[in-house]
């Protein structure tokens, strides 16, 4: 099977601005996506998408391929990753290129290994399933949460009151790492959570969401003990 990796990589960025390329521990963060995607030796070709030719200079310093820029439809606030990935597949079909396997990766997610997309592509290929999903557990059951009212605490699922946390069944979430999927059952759902998705469980230590400055922090503290 031919296999792709999409690293997505737009230049906006509101919260932390130039995120996927700004420094972490030393080297632009975009570059621990493609390392592992290259080292990997998955993958037919790992590209970047992107509208940006700062990005684009650093992910071919890199290794990856740039052929092709976005369009200024999967460029703005209101793409989802869905629309960056049909574009990009439906670009390559332009091109005569048919992939039948695809893994998107985040470019601010430096925990990603060559070894866990290894897993990935394992439980993809050793089942019917569309999409491999790597997901963490909740540290606390999300059952047992409280919202803020009128300025009072109350739980959210009053049911849950009195139960005991461990007697409450696991809820899980996307860590926003990567997506390993079938691309013929992935244009048919047009989504990376329809179908039959498989989990694969990430351990907390390797999931860190970035999406401001402290998060910054947190995921290079992590990754140094991680590392160390």
């Amino acid at each position: 099977m031919k296999k792709l990796a999409i690293i997505t990589a737009r230049g906006g960025s509101k919260r932390i601005p130039r995120k996927n390329i700004k420094p972490f521990l030393g080297k632009p963060i975009i570059a621990y996506s493609i390392e592992a995607a290259l080292k990997s030796g998955l993958f037919d070709e790992v590209m970047v998408s992107t509208d940006d030719q700062e990005i684009a200079e650093i992910a071919k310093n890199y290794g990856a391929k740039v052929p092709f820029f976005r369009s200024e439809a999967t460029s703005n606030d209101y793409a989802t990753t869905v629309d960056v990935l049909l574009e990009v597949l439906e670009t390559y079909e332009k091109r005569g290129e048919a992939f039948d396997v695809a893994c998107c990766l985040y470019p601010t997610a430096p925990f990603i290994t060559a070894e866990r997309l290894r897993e990935g592509l394992s439980l993809l290929e050793g089942s019917d399933c569309d999409v491999v999903l790597p997901v963490v557990a909740f540290s606390y059951p999300p059952k047992r949460g409280l919202v803020i009212r009128d300025g009072h605490l109350i739980f959210e699922y009053p049911e849950y009151l009195n139960t005991r946390s461990q007697d409450i069944e696991t809820s899980y979430h996307d860590v926003g790492q990567f997506y390993l999927f079938r691309v013929p059952n992935f244009k048919r759902n047009r989504s990376l959570m329809l179908g039959n998705v498989l989990p694969l469980q990430i351990p907390e230590t390797e999931v860190q969401d970035i999406d401001n400055e402290t998060d910054w922090q947190l995921a290079e503290m992590k990754f140094r003990l991680l590392h160390s």
